[in-house]
């Protein structure tokens, strides 16, 4: 557990999550632990570290730095596993029962339908409903746990966690939220009721696109119990050196988010300005229609802008005219990315739609690249002008 920093702000925070105290002649952040078994005198209980499947201090150090920062101030328990499908599953399948009932996002994560049916062959029963408008909330008669995404991924769409806990609690229901798109810097679900924050690290967490990583964070010290167990009985282990390079990273989580944060609404409004640019959505636009639910909860407004080309054509030529943003799945990493969506065919997307992560690069040479590869796209050959 761990009551860190409640005081400082949140550069600081992020700075010195989870170091350990300063030892002369150490390093600040101690160095990944590669071990499979450590030297085990006495009784196993007593032991901090006795195997590698069940703990290793970079991933204690790294668990103590995620809790620190999704609960500042706050006792609370982070777990790490090596993705955050991985995280999911932990959570799901540890915490439902046969006969329990859950209910999940019907626009969330790719990843959860195949989730849902794994669910199903368990004895778990499956209710989905829309992130928008908290379409969930109508199905939690019975539920045993509550899952939100939000902002979802790839349609951008927020739901109220507050509102949406307190239904979810006044029927005896567990709430997890899937806190990958916001990061702890941009949203804490912890605060705003939540019983678990769950979240793909290997996004924004970890930054630079070379590290798969996944966390649920709880302030519920049996939750967390039985997510340890499940990942010692099940071996989803993060590797040390994993673990390490996401602690390193979390250094400059706060300057990378905010960047990433202005360049993502100064995209935003200059893709508003084309008129072939439909569908347009991003958290921070006023007349986005989540905007105003997500500036009830929400400190930053993440850096993925979603929209619509005219068709699949024409969104393949988009993205292969860019040059300072790469073809490549995920979001969050310090590079700027973009995605046809529906090439992985698990999105309820036009064809058309094109997932754009906004890294930490100048905006106006941002800007300049995209305007300039919508008019290649479009062939209108304007771009040379702008």
């Amino acid at each position: 557990m761990t009551t860190n920093g409640a005081g400082w702000g949140e550069g600081t925070r992020a700075a010195r999550a989870g170091l350990p105290e300063a030892e002369p002649y150490q390093p600040s952040l101690p160095g990944p632990v590669f071990a499979a078994h450590y030297h085990l005198p006495g009784e196993v209980a007593d032991a901090p570290y006795s195997y590698g499947r069940m703990g290793n201090p970079a991933w204690t150090a790294l668990e103590r730095a995620i809790a620190e920062l999704e609960s500042p101030g706050d006792p609370a328990e982070a777990v790490v596993f090596p993705s955050g499908l991985a995280a999911t599953n932990a959570v799901l399948l540890a915490l439902l029962r046969p006969g329990q009932l859950a209910v999940l996002p019907a626009d969330g994560y790719q990843a959860l339908p195949r989730v849902r049916r794994r669910l199903e062959t368990f004895g778990v029963a499956v209710r989905t409903a829309p992130t928008a408008d908290d379409a969930q909330g109508r199905h939690l008669d019975g539920a045993r746990l509550l899952w939100l995404e939000t902002p979802s991924n790839p349609g951008l769409d927020v739901c109220d966690i507050r509102r949406l806990t307190r239904a979810a609690h006044d029927r005896g229901a567990l709430v997890a939220v899937d806190n990958t798109l916001a990061t702890p810097l941009g949203q804490r679900p912890l605060e705003l009721g939540a019983d678990l924050s769950v979240a793909s690290g290997t996004k924004a967490l970890a930054g630079h696109g070379d590290v798969l990583l996944g966390y649920a964070v709880t302030r519920r010290p049996e939750l967390a119990a039985e997510l340890r167990a499940w990942r010692t009985e099940v071996g989803a282990i993060l590797g040390p050196m994993e673990a390490w390079l996401a602690h390193r990273g979390l250094a400059t989580l706060h300057l990378r988010v905010d960047r990433q944060a202005e360049n993502a609404l100064a995209v935003a409004r200059a893709l508003r300005e084309r008129p072939e640019v439909r569908g347009l959505r991003h958290p921070g636009l006023p007349e986005d229609p989540a905007h105003a639910v997500a500036a009830g909860q929400m400190r930053r407004f993440g850096c993925v802008v979603s929209f619509e080309l005219p068709d699949r054509a024409v969104a393949e030529r988009f993205l292969a005219a860019l040059r300072l943003v790469d073809d490549a799945t995920s979001f969050g990493g310090v590079r700027s990315t973009a995605e046809r969506r529906g090439r992985w065919g698990g999105d309820p997307v036009p064809e058309g739609f094109v997932r754009l992560s906004v890294g930490v690069e100048d905006p106006a040479d941002l800007v300049a690249d995209l305007r300039r590869a919508l008019d290649t796209a479009l062939g209108s050959g304007a771009g040379a002008a702008r």
